[in-house]
């Protein structure tokens, strides 16, 4: 299929690693970025937006690391947002070259009020800027991308005149954003309508919708959008993103399985045609939202569609009664076709390596013998404290232990707390610091996390405000594995941590410690770019 041709499916294309990024707490560093961008290749998405390659060095790198590892041959489109300004679109174009299949995305706002309030330009300036922007970056790459911002609030002459020129200019993909999420499914049908009648030239690109998710309508919309023509999806793992989010993938693409005989015929299709309407391999939809809630520290509420921990769970008399005597009289789909691991039982404290291996593979989970080794002897340690061993303990133990860790930072070495009702809270702290040097200190709080963070806190003497604090039983039982999920904020900036144990004292500790690694590397990132620029400064 040609980059123009219209397709016969939907193509997904994956905005985490940008959009989804900018959710406050989710930064992301570049080895996390490329764990992700790994697992969404498996996935299926035909394109990653990697990033916004202009914005910090770090996402540059991060982009041109994804181009390279993960855009192979064969591999998803790579793509980089860009301001319609020649700084983004060369940024881009570097990020980029690396990438079997590259895209360069750029956009400028087109709305009435942007113009004057965001852009203080004139019409004709951004219709100019947009068709140059568009020519420019059609000069790095034959895949471009244009998105006129706030499509759905622009007056829609001027909207057809800006994407005609653009398409003109040389896009290929022409993406509507609803960008702050204001419009309703038969609105976003009549955008999406007058565009294709208005538009003289828009066969000849792929149409494209980025719905966002402000009104709680983000999947609604995008789906209305593929009814009247649009055949590409720009949407998130989880529906993460700024404000409220995204239209999240695995909605999508789930409403367009379940209900593929009713999509059908907006493809050409005959109603039971049973070929997929995506690329996305299903089974690996639980595997890639636990990873990015995960690195993100962004928890999945419980009541969440497809992915949520409820999402499968029937506690209704009746509603088990039905389901014991027919799967769908309550279930439209089944947990397996997201690749949801059943709750069973399979391994003790007496497992073998082997045993606990094969178990991971079926599960999904392909470590090298390194990360076989630390998971394995963290099995065995909650194997000792809990009879059971489940497979959602089993994946809370490979996230743990196999997470992206930062090069340097703060390593806890001992956790010690006395706690009680007759008791003042007391925690006693051991660390190694990024240096080698091992620091212990003590402190007491007001409950036993209280002080485990007053004592760490002032062994790392980094500057921090705690600003959320969660627990999440991973398995039923009183000995169950607890994930604990911390934000810090640090002068505007937030950082998450995420850890897990059967002793939620101990998960919390660790996760803080997390969190503060990852603000620890920040602050030492900028300090060495403060340093950089100086050094140019004072050589020119």
């Amino acid at each position: 299929m040609s980059i123009t041709s219209q397709p016969d499916r939907v193509i997904i294309f994956d905005t985490t690693l940008r959009d989804g990024e900018q959710s406050p707490g989710a930064t992301l560093n570049v080895e996390e970025k490329l764990a992700i961008a790994h697992q969404l290749a498996l996935l299926g998405v035909d394109v990653i937006e990697a990033g916004f390659a202009v914005a910090s060095p770090g996402d540059f790198q991060a982009v041109k690391t994804i181009a390279e590892q993960v855009g192979i041959p064969g591999g998803p489109i790579i793509c980089s947002l860009a301001r319609a300004i020649r700084q983004d679109i060369h940024a881009a174009a570097e990020a980029l070259k690396g990438a079997a299949r590259p895209r360069i995305h750029t956009m400028i706002s087109t709305s009435d009020i942007h113009l004057k309030y965001q852009l203080k330009k004139s019409r004709s300036e951004v219709l100019a800027i947009a068709s140059e922007m568009v020519a420019y970056a059609k000069s790095f790459v034959d895949d471009v991308e244009f998105s006129p911002m706030d499509a759905s609030r622009t007056e829609p002459e001027f909207l057809y005149e800006v994407l005609e020129a653009a398409i003109a200019a040389g896009a290929t993909t022409i993406n509507i954003p609803d960008t702050v999420g204001y419009c309703t499914p038969k609105e976003i049908g009549t955008l999406i309508q007058g565009i294709r009648e208005h538009v003289p030239n828009i066969d000849g690109v792929i149409l494209s919708i980025h719905t966002q998710n402000d009104l709680g309508l983000a999947t609604a919309n995008a789906l209305a959008a593929i009814e009247y023509g649009v055949r590409q999806v720009e949407c998130t793992i989880n529906g993460i993103g700024e404000r409220a989010g995204n239209a999240a993938l695995e909605e999508i693409v789930m409403a367009l399985q379940v209900r593929k005989p009713f999509f059908n015929p907006y493809f050409g299709r005959p109603v039971d045609a049973d070929t997929p309407l995506t690329n996305i391999k299903t089974q690996e939809i639980y595997k890639t939202s636990s990873l990015v809630s995960q690195l993100t520290g962004m928890l999945i509420q419980p009541n969440k569609a497809i992915v949520g921990a409820n999402a499968f769970a029937h506690e209704s008399g009746i509603h088990q009664d039905g389901i014991i005597k027919h799967r769908q009289t309550y279930e439209i789909m089944e947990a397996a076709a997201i690749g949801l691991p059943e709750n069973r039982i399979v391994l003790g404290k007496h497992s073998g390596r082997n045993a606990f291996r094969t178990r991971l593979k079926e599960l999904g989970f392909e470590l090298n013998e390194a990360d076989l080794n630390k998971a394995f002897n963290r099995f065995k340690d909650v194997a000792d404290k809990k009879k059971e061993i489940s497979d959602w303990d089993l994946e809370a133990i490979v996230r743990d232990e196999t997470q992206i860790q930062v090069e340097s930072g703060f390593q806890i070495e001992h956790v010690q707390v006395i706690c009680g009702d007759c008791t003042c809270p007391t925690a006693t702290i051991t660390i190694v610091t990024p240096d080698g040097k091992i620091l212990t200190d003590a402190s007491v709080g007001t409950g036993p996390v209280d002080a485990v963070y007053q004592a760490i806190n002032r062994l790392v003497q980094i500057p921090n405000q705690l600003i959320e604090f969660s627990v999440q039983s991973v398995t039923g039982g009183i000995d169950a594995l607890g994930t604990v999920t911390v934000r810090l904020k640090h002068q505007e900036r937030i950082f998450s941590g995420q850890a897990s144990d059967t002793d939620i004292v101990v998960a919390a500790a660790y996760a803080h410690i997390n969190a503060l690694n990852r603000l620890y590397r920040y602050l030492q990132t900028e300090k060495s770019e403060f340093h950089e620029i100086n050094s140019a400064v004072v050589s020119g």
